[in-house]
């Protein structure tokens, strides 16, 4: 009788099937038949598969397969097809029943609807590709703002010993040298592209690289506004060889600086100070990438929120209140780190923890 009363609120509240050895269904309770869309005449006696959803790939098919042969049990969040071709979303666990001889004589598996705890997951993770994209943009358009600050110098100098050039036509020697520094000009402009590009490939395998040349890479494309802007960076640090993708660090170093910058502007700061640091924390377990600026700090009613989507203290023509929510994406998800932020005595600390783990130690050195 007692038995009787757990199969029943087993029943009522999951979603049951049973199939034979080869997947043919044997049983189907009514919560199987009401997700389904299928009659329980329709279901018994056909292979399971026919609520397989086409998008799942046969291999976790066959990971099913290889695991309830060995006769142990599978649990999995799984994508079916109902009868009117809607997608349905299932927790999964599929036990194999055996025999006295330990025999497996047939699969019994219990499911709950998830649906909705999915398609809200699939819902986020499509509005961070949106914010990624968006992002993105706003990235490009301070990328050829940088650009146009890096070729104005040499496109002035190109200028003026094209002129000379052309002066100098009857004279071999001085047309020979205008002629180089020509040419020198052109690789240099040549190579701030390149180096624009490679920042803005599109994110590959992981691959060892060393924190320190990030950082170094988003201070040479950032050289210029720091200059004008007459901006000191201060930057030390232990080679630590890490593994991740190199420009996307280098992103999130741009986008801390870049507000550093703002921040400069906005307070009216005059002696401006940005110090950048790379150390190991034995103690902690972890590399902490820091980015310190005494642009006037945050304040402490706002520092809470700053990582959220949209959230900006800057005009709308300056910022998007994206930077730094995608910052703390890239680090968490890319980088498998925490993007952490502190602030006091008019100075903004930024830390980038990165678990030890990922990377090995060199020697240390001083930028």
């Amino acid at each position: 009788m007692l038995l009787k009363q757990y199969k029943e609120a087993i029943e009522s509240s999951n979603i049951v099937s049973k199939t034979d050895i080869n997947g043919i269904i044997t049983f189907v309770n009514d919560e199987f038949c009401k997700i389904s869309g299928y009659s329980r005449e329709e279901l018994l006696g056909v292979n399971h598969n026919i609520v397989r959803h086409p998008d799942v790939p046969s291999s976790k098919f066959e990971e099913l397969w290889d695991t309830i042969l060995s006769k142990k049990t599978f649990k999995s969040t799984v994508q079916n097809l109902a009868k009117d071709g809607s997608t349905f979303y299932v927790n999964t666990t599929v036990v194999p029943i055996l025999d006295e001889n330990g025999d497996i004589v047939e699969f019994i598996a219990i499911r709950y609807d998830v649906t909705k705890e999915v398609e809200l997951r699939l819902e986020n993770e499509q509005k961070q590709k949106l914010l990624f994209l968006q992002s993105r943009q706003a990235s490009l358009g301070q990328m050829i703002a940088n650009i146009a600050h890096q070729w104005k110098q040499p496109l002035t100098e190109l200028n003026l010993t094209l002129y000379n050039l052309k002066k100098s036509h009857t004279n071999e020697d001085e047309f020979e040298k205008y002629y180089h520094e020509s040419k020198e000009i052109v690789k240099n402009m040549s190579k701030i592209i390149e180096d624009f590009m490679n920042f803005f490939k599109p994110a590959r395998e992981k691959e060892d690289f060393f924190l320190h040349k990030s950082v170094e890479d988003a201070l040479k494309i950032l050289k210029k506004p720091l200059i004008e802007e007459d901006i000191k960076v201060n930057f030390e640090y232990e080679s630590i060889n890490y593994n991740g993708i190199s420009n996307e660090l280098s992103q999130v170093i741009i986008n801390l600086i870049q507000n550093a910058k703002d921040a400069f502007k906005q307070n009216n700061i005059k002696n401006r100070q940005i110090n950048i640091s790379i150390n190991q924390n034995q103690n902690q377990n972890n590399t902490l990438l820091k980015i310190q600026d005494n642009a006037g700090g945050i304040d402490k009613k706002i520092i809470e929120h700053i990582f959220e989507p949209y959230f900006t203290t800057k005009h709308s023509s300056v910022g998007t209140g994206l930077g730094l929510f995608v910052a703390s994406l890239i680090v968490e998800q890319s980088l498998g780190g925490k993007l952490l932020v502190s602030s006091e005595r008019k100075t903004t600390t930024f830390s980038i923890e990165l678990p030890i783990h990922h990377h090995n130690k060199g020697c240390k050195c001083c930028h």
